[in-house]
């Protein structure tokens, strides 16, 4: 595992070659570099693989890691167990945003790492709850770390990166593309031991870490209210695939490895 500074960059938003039009009809608002405030961009980056940050990998594990990640933050690596991703809409309603609070809530208050993607919506309740619970919480970003999405989570980002821990597989300096977030995902479904989906609709980039977090055999979890929605075709195929409906937070903790450290194990590798 190899450290490296990484000094601040400012470029404009509307920097050439930054977004392509299918990027740009994702956000109604474009990244932004990282505000600079105790130099976090002057902080130590770690740059590792895989395998350092997780421990032994099986094949099926190792088909869409990462060979290099790069992270910002004090948390230990390898990372802690157990890490549970809460994600769903960028646009969420009121309830979904408050169920996400309290699944965030009831696992942190039980040691578990709250994972998600530093989105609108459900990833930002999640993160938030985690932190105001006094839990931790694991950003993995579709961006480099120099660059802010959306806007309004500068402020989040920041105290993530001071305080707990941001991830991503994108090199400063690479521009933000639509593929970025579904690569983002399948990482975010790597990084965590399971996920819950609490709220998404069809087209939501949450249904592809659904799908990858089946594929590699990780416990994947469906909020009651969204798995009943008749509307939704999804909840169903997923349910066929292995997924399980979930009433109860608490539920998730049954399936969740125990929290022994690993750095032993990938030490013998």
């Amino acid at each position: 595992m190899k450290r490296v500074v990484i000094p601040a960059r400012h470029r404009s938003r509307n920097q050439a070659g930054m977004f392509s039009r299918r990027a740009i009809d994702l956000w109604s608002e474009g990244p932004i570099d990282m505000p600079h405030k105790r130099n976090p961009m002057e902080a130590q980056i770690r740059t590792l693989t895989s395998l350092e940050l997780l421990g032994p990998l099986n094949d099926v594990e190792r088909k869409y890691a990462p060979s290099t990640l790069f992270s910002a933050g004090p948390m230990e690596i390898p990372l802690p167990r157990p890490r549970v991703a809460i994600i769903g809409s960028r646009k969420a309603s009121e309830k979904g945003l408050n169920t996400a609070a309290h699944i965030a809530s009831v696992l942190s208050k039980k040691g578990v790492v709250v994972v998600s993607g530093l989105a609108e919506g459900i990833d930002t309740a999640a993160h938030e709850t985690a932190i105001r619970e006094g839990g931790r919480t694991i950003a993995v970003l579709g961006t480099p770390l120099n660059r802010v999405y959306p806007q309004k989570n500068s402020q989040l980002q920041h105290e993530i990166m001071t305080n707990h821990l941001v991830i991503s597989q994108f090199p400063i300096g690479s521009p933000i593309q639509r593929k970025n977030f579904v690569m983002r995902n399948r990482t975010m479904a790597l990084i965590s031991n399971a996920s819950i989906i609490v709220e998404a609709g069809e087209t939501s980039g949450s249904l592809h870490q659904g799908w990858e977090a089946l594929r590699l055999g990780r416990p994947l979890f469906i909020w009651k209210s969204i798995a009943s929605d008749s509307s939704l075709k999804w909840p169903k195929e997923m349910v066929r695939f292995g997924a399980v409906v979930l009433t109860d937070p608490k539920h998730v903790l049954e399936v969740l490895p125990s929290s022994k450290e690993i750095s032993q194990i990938v030490m013998q590798i």
